[in-house]
């Protein structure tokens, strides 16, 4: 499984298409909320696509559970997760739905972590990151054991690179 996911696009249909097209051999295109676009929007005809706090399309759900190749894939904007401040609400989530990767957006700032076997990843922004000055989002691939992510620039250049392995 490997999967593209972004977020924080906030109007900019431009980049999304981009990035999208920059990776033609990702088995799934996520947008963890924050398009300004509608749910309609040629540009995520392709992608699921969620609602965040500046979404006013009310098509777009508030959450998505994906299943790709065994593995349940949970996906929320986060702003009503408190997500900027920490993630115990959002894992109560998780937990809840049985997940097995959490994606999320809201607070700009990328990151990813495994913790008690889910997989948390924030793609950052394309448009207005917060904490670093690269624009980001994330191919998440599932490796026997655990999870290769990697986050690139819109250009496609590695911001960084992690491996985290099932203990």
């Amino acid at each position: 499984m490997k999967i593209l996911v972004m977020s924080d696009t906030h109007g900019d249909a431009t980049v999304i298409s981009h990035v999208i097209h920059q990776n033609p051999d990702v088995d799934k295109i996520f947008h963890c909320g924050d398009s300004e676009l509608n749910f309609s929007a040629p540009e995520l005809q392709n992608a699921l696509k969620v609602r965040g706090n500046c979404d006013h399309d009310g098509q777009l759900p508030l959450e998505i559970i994906e299943e790709i190749e065994g593995k349940r894939i949970f996906m929320t904007h986060g702003h009503l997760f408190n997500v900027k401040f920490e993630l115990t609400t959002l894992s109560f989530r998780a937990r809840e739905l049985g997940a097995d990767v959490v994606l999320f957006g809201h607070s700009h700032v990328l990151g990813v972590e495994l913790v008690d076997g889910i997989l948390y990843v924030n793609p950052g922004s394309l448009l207005l990151p917060r904490g670093r000055k690269e624009k980001s989002y994330a191919i998440v691939e599932n490796v026997e054991n655990g999870w290769h992510i990697i986050f690139y620039t819109k250009e496609k250049q590695v911001i960084e690179e992690k491996t985290l392995l099932y203990k």
